[in-house]
C-alpha cells in the first residue's frame, strides 16, 4: 500500500491548481491521481466550434502542467473507501492518504440519449463539449446554407452548462453576416424555462435568440436519436415532438458523476452521484477527511473555471484551517457563465449562489455585452490560465 498526506483524485482545471495551490501554501506530501495524457484549457472549446482557436490552443502535455512537487499518479481511480481513506487504481494500486479530495469531473453518459453516440460517430452531431469531436463543429456549421439546425444546452449536472449557448450565438451571428441565415431554421433544446435562470442575463439572451429567428423549445430535452434518418425526438411539455431531416446538431450528451463516487457512499443521490459535502466549506457531510470541489461536488451553483478559482482558494484554506484548528471559510457559490452573443461581444453572467450579481471588477455591469470582456475570454484568460491559476497563484 502507497500512503501519502494530501491525494487529489482528477488531473483537470480544479486539481491541478489546487496541487499547485497546496504545494505554494507549504504542503510536502501532495499526490495527484490522473490517467490523461493531455490537459485541456476547457473554455477554449467553444470557440474551436466558432471557428475562433485551434485544438493546440487549449491542449498542453499533461506532464508540463502538473506541479513540481507534486508525486504524479498516472491512473484512473476504481474505487475508494473512505472509511480507510484508500483509493483503488484501475491498475491494481492501492493508495492511502489522511486528506481525500475528490475532482474528477463528470462523464458523458451517453445511454441517457439513445442513438446520439450514433449520430456523433456518423459525421452528423457533434459538439464542444466532446473534445474529439469539436474540430468537426466549425467545419459543418460554417458549410450550412440551408436546412435544420439544432443546438441542445445539456441538463444538470454538467460544466457550465449555459456556455453550450456560445456555439449557438456565434454561429447565428455568423449566418446573419453571411445571409444564409433566413434560409436556415434554428431550434434550441433548453432542459429549463430559460438559458441561464438569471434574470438579467436571460434578458440580454431572448433578445439575442429573436433577433436570430432561433426557435426555442423550453424546459425540453433530445430523449432518442434515429441517428441513421437524421431525425431527433423532443420530450416538451406538452409531448414528444420529432425534428426530421436535421442538416446538423450540437447536440451535447448528458453528464453524470464516475460510478465509484455513488459506489463508496458519498453521493447525495445515486443519480447523477455528485459528492455529497457542505456547499459552503466544500467538506463531505459524513466525512470530515475527505472534500470535493469541481463538477462532481454538489455545490448548489453552476460549476465553472471562475467558481473553481474560488473554490481552490477556500478549499486550500480549509485545509489549512483544519490542521490549525481555525474556523473554516465559507465559498458563497460564486460562479461566471460566460455567453457570446455574436461573435465579438460577450456577457460574463457573474454570479453567487442565489443568483445576486457578483462582478469581480466593481461597478462593472456583468450583464451587458462587451467586446472588451470578449477579448479577455477568448485571449487573456487562457494565458492566464496557464501561467498563473495552474501554478497556483491565482
Amino acid at each position: 500500500m502507497e500512503r501519502g498526506g494530501i491525494l487529489i483524485i482528477g488531473g483537470g482545471n480544479a486539481g491541478i491548481s489546487l496541487a499547485a495551490r497546496l504545494i505554494r501554501d507549504g504542503a510536502r506530501d501532495v499526490t495527484l491521481a490522473a490517467p490523461q495524457p493531455v490537459h485541456r484549457y476547457k473554455p477554449l472549446l467553444n470557440y474551436v466550434g466558432a471557428g475562433e482557436a485551434t485544438m493546440a490552443d487549449l491542449e498542453r502535455p499533461m506532464a508540463d502542467v502538473v506541479p513540481d512537487g507534486c508525486t504524479w499518479v498516472r491512473d484512473a481511480v476504481e474505487a475508494v473507501d473512505p472509511a480507510a481513506l484508500t483509493v483503488r487504481t484501475r491498475g491494481g494500486r492501492t493508495l492511502s492518504c489522511s486528506t481525500l479530495v475528490l475532482c474528477p469531473g463528470l462523464v458523458e453518459d451517453w445511454d441517457a440519449t439513445p442513438g446520439l453516440q450514433q449520430a456523433y460517430a456518423d459525421g452528423w452531431a457533434a459538439s464542444t463539449y466532446v473534445p474529439g469531436s469539436a474540430p468537426q463543429v466549425w467545419p459543418r456549421l460554417s458549410s450550412l446554407r440551408q436546412g435544420s439546425v439544432v443546438f441542445t444546452v445539456p441538463p444538470e449536472p454538467a460544466s457550465c452548462s449555459p456556455t453550450a449557448l456560445k456555439p449557438l450565438l456565434m454561429a447565428c451571428d455568423h449566418w446573419q453576416r453571411t445571409g444564409v441565415l433566413a434560409d436556415l431554421h434554428v431550434t434550441l433544446v433548453l432542459p429549463a424555462a430559460t438559458g441561464t435562470g438569471v434574470r438579467e442575463a436571460d434578458r440580454v439572451l431572448e433578445a439575442a435568440l429573436a433577433d436570430y429567428g432561433v426557435e426555442v423549445l423550453r424546459d425540453a430535452r433530445i430523449e432518442s436519436v434515429d441517428w441513421d434518418v437524421h431525425a431527433l425526438t423532443v420530450a416538451t411539455p406538452t409531448g414528444r415532438r420529432v425534428l426530421h431531416d436535421v442538416a446538423f446538431a450540437h447536440a451535447v450528451p448528458h453528464y453524470r458523476a464516475p460510478g465509484w463516487i455513488a459506489d463508496a457512499g458519498l453521493a447525495s443521490r445515486p443519480a447523477p452521484g455528485l459528492v455529497d459535502v457542505d456547499p459552503e466549506t466544500l467538506r463531505a457531510r459524513r466525512h470530515d477527511s475527505i472534500w470535493a470541489i469541481g463538477d462532481a461536488a454538489d455545490l448548489a451553483t453552476r460549476p465553472s473555471g471562475g467558481a473553481l478559482r474560488k473554490q481552490v482558494d477556500v478549499l486550500s484554506r480549509n485545509l489549512a484551517a483544519v490542521r490549525s484548528g481555525r474556523e473554516l471559510t465559507r465559498y458563497d457559490g460564486y460562479t461566471v457563465m460566460p455567453i457570446t452573443v455574436s461573435r465579438r461581444k460577450l456577457m460574463l453572467n457573474e454570479v453567487d449562489r442565489d443568483g445576486r450579481a457578483s462582478p469581480s471588477v466593481p461597478f462593472v455591469d456583468p450583464f451587458t455585452p462587451r467586446r472588451w470582456a470578449w477579448l479577455f475570454d477568448r485571449y487573456v484568460l487562457p494565458q492566464v490560465y496557464f501561467r498563473r491559476i495552474l501554478r497556483g497563484k491565482v
